[in-house]
């Protein structure tokens, strides 16, 4: 498999991506392969630089670069030779499996859903993020920021694809779905929350287990946490907050050392028909190491097939 890396992308890129990528390249079978995309001469610079040898790599040129400010359609139509836009082109056209960039996030969004597209039946595609639990599991909340406004139809989606997300990437059997609320009783928080609740609770496509709230976010209550992006990328933004308070005072411990986004390198665009990780912008080589382990995650699950399969029945 052929696994595609936005080289330009990123605050500290291209020389954390590049050290990534050899730190991946180590780490992945010798039948995957990265496909280094960006300036070539930059990049070839880079691995003699690290004594990396370049034909265990595939690089493909692209001349231009979209930087993190520029506003996401602009930039990408304007830019036809960036890295974004070639790794798009790649994807789209099946020569790499999964892309994945630490660059403009927007841009990234955009030029998934204008390349490779949403599956059909999906209402909206969203981004995910890894929640460490205090025994030591993981869970997941989703939307992290894609979709701050939403309806209740979409939050039902969000569980679904969240649940196939689970049971295939974390291999949880049979993933626990909780509605974040400010109470765990029926008939709290918004109007936007009970409406999801009502249609939640008799769902037989996932395994609804109510409301959950915030204080219990880290305490193993449910494996799958939904919410719209507004709160979601609040919630996100705490945890990394949180992470780097406890950094700075030398107070970590084996779980909050967890909080540290390092450890997962991106979060996966759920609801489109290949796969695309989203890096943070600040990522060093090892948050992209793990972004790119990431991309393989999701081609190896063949999750955009199994939520094409899931959501089947509402393209009828």
């Amino acid at each position: 498999m052929k696994f595609g890396l936005d080289v330009m992308g990123g605050d500290f890129a291209p020389e954390a991506t590049i050290d990534g990528a050899i730190l991946a390249q180590k780490a992945l079978p010798p039948n995957d392969q990265i496909v280094l995309i960006g300036d070539e001469d930059i990049i070839r610079v880079l691995l003699a630089k690290k004594e990396a040898d370049p034909d265990l790599f595939q690089i493909v040129n692209a001349s231009q670069t979209i930087g993190m400010a520029e506003k996401p359609l602009k930039a990408l139509a304007s830019k036809p030779d960036s890295s974004l836009s070639v790794g798009f082109r790649l994807l789209k056209s099946r020569k790499i499996h999964a892309f994945a960039s630490a660059g403009n996030s927007g841009a990234t969004m955009v030029g998934a859903m204008y390349s490779v597209g949403s599956i059909a039946g999906v209402i909206r595609p969203t981004t995910t993020a890894h929640v460490p639990q205090e025994n030591g599991d993981e869970s997941i909340i989703l939307d992290i920021g894609t979709n701050p406004d939403i309806k209740p139809d979409v939050l039902y989606q969000f569980a679904i694809l969240g649940s196939i997300y689970a049971k295939n990437v974390l291999n949880i059997k049979n993933p626990r779905v909780g509605l974040l609320n400010i109470g765990e009783e029926e008939g709290k928080g918004n109007l936007l929350c009970q409406s999801a609740f009502q249609l939640m609770k008799d769902s037989k496509e996932f395994n609804f287990c109510g409301n959950v709230e915030s204080r219990d976010l880290f305490k193993s209550k449910v494996d799958v946490i939904v919410c719209d992006g507004f709160t979601g990328n609040i919630v996100l933004k705490q945890i990394e907050t949180i992470y780097q308070m406890l950094q700075k005072r030398n107070l970590l411990d084996d779980f909050f050392s967890r909080f540290n986004y390092e450890n997962t390198g991106g979060s996966p665009v759920l609801g489109i028909n290949s796969g695309v990780v989203i890096g943070h912008g600040i990522s060093n080589a090892l948050a992209i190491k793990n972004m790119i382990l990431m991309s393989k995650e999701i081609v190896d699950a063949k999750l955009a097939s199994k939520i094409r399969r899931a959501l089947h029945k509402y393209t009828r």
